[in-house]
């Protein structure tokens, strides 16, 4: 076949034409002229390809300029290196190398775009600064005030796990965090978000979870729009506390949703109790009742110790491989002095 152009005999034509009377001044790539980046003034991050992304702005705006390259039909692009620079700090010049195949003959194009940055701020920013919400989360204790440590310890807990699922799904945030009188309130960003985190404080402290809710209005299209309570009533046992149970003295290791697990303080035997018979314990000392006993001398099984108290010398059984330091955590439970193992 001839090529329209010069005449040449060339099996291998495009639209007529040879490869090189084809390629001869011909844009095989290009970016798009001006491009809109925006980025919320809230988080910081940028609206590329229909998704928001948390990166630096060099890469977002080279991203985006990327994001408009046009090959011509007949190209396979198969390298792409752009480098940006900063016009002002709401423009950026990109300049791009690409490398792309014609046919089996390989091209190499430049190109330019201007990137212009848009502040403004995203739907999951402009909800949570807005106070928007959908559930609450109530965190009680079922006999008086919420400790300050259990009630530290689960808002740092929701909000790690919050932290963890909202980068998979930028709609999961933590509207507000609330100290109230008896315990903690958390407005949530979805209904589903605050019984999923319901039911885990639930299982893992051994709570009593309710739920109401409360119509608050009504969708565009009509519908009844409400708002969901989740009530979490912890029990006043904790795990590491030592326990009372069947006139026997343990320490509650494990909590879950079907009960726990036990720690008999006499012979360390391991045992599980179900969660009908949790509300069967009595709290016989909190982590911050027990004592550091100063160790004299250990010798096979038995370990003798310095009563806190009176420092008279006390002898106690130790469980298997344990290993004792300069002081051991003892409980004293109704006079009586218990090895408590961490």
């Amino acid at each position: 076949m001839f090529c329209v152009i010069c005449g040449k005999d060339d099996r291998n034509t495009i639209r007529g034409m040879c490869i090189p009377c084809f390629l001869n001044g011909r844009q095989i790539v290009s970016l798009a002229e001006r491009v809109d980046l925006e980025r919320c003034t809230n988080c910081e991050e940028f609206f590329i390809q229909g998704k928001w992304l948390s990166m630096s702005t060099e890469d977002a705006v080279e991203l985006a300029a990327e994001g408009t390259m046009k090959p011509i039909e007949e190209a396979v692009v198969r390298d792409v290196a752009l480098a940006s620079s900063e016009l002002d700090p709401r423009n950026f010049s990109v300049f791009g190398e690409i490398i792309a195949d014609i046919d089996e003959v390989s091209t190499r194009t430049e190109c330019s775009s201007v990137v212009r940055i848009k502040n403004t701020v995203c739907k999951r920013c402009s909800r949570q600064l807005g106070n928007y919400y959908e559930s609450t989360l109530q965190i009680r204790s079922s006999t008086k005030d919420l400790e300050d440590d259990v009630r530290d310890e689960i808002v740092r807990r929701i909000t790690s796990t919050v932290e963890a699922m909202s980068k998979s799904n930028r709609h999961v945030f933590i509207t507000k965090v609330e100290e109230v009188s008896g315990g903690v309130d958390l407005l949530l960003s979805s209904i589903s978000l605050g019984k999923n985190l319901a039911r885990d404080i639930e299982d893992s402290y051994g709570g009593e979870f309710k739920e109401s809710s409360k119509l608050v209005g009504k969708t565009s299209d009509g519908e009844d729009m409400y708002r969901l309570t989740y009530l979490v009533r912890l029990p006043d046992y904790g795990v590491g506390d030592v326990v009372s149970f069947n006139n026997r003295i343990y320490k509650l290791t494990w909590l879950g949703k079907n009960g726990g697990k036990l720690l008999d303080l006499e012979n360390f035997r391991e045992t599980t109790i179900r969660k009908n018979d949790l509300k069967s314990m009595r709290v016989a000392a909190k982590p911050k009742d027990l004592r550091e006993a100063t160790v004299v001398n250990v010798t096979g099984d038995e370990i003798q110790i310095l009563d806190p108290r009176n420092y008279s010398t006390v002898d106690l059984r130790i469980p298997e491989n344990f290993e004792a330091g300069e002081t051991i955590t003892v409980a004293i439970v109704e006079d009586i002095i218990y090895l408590v193992p961490s």
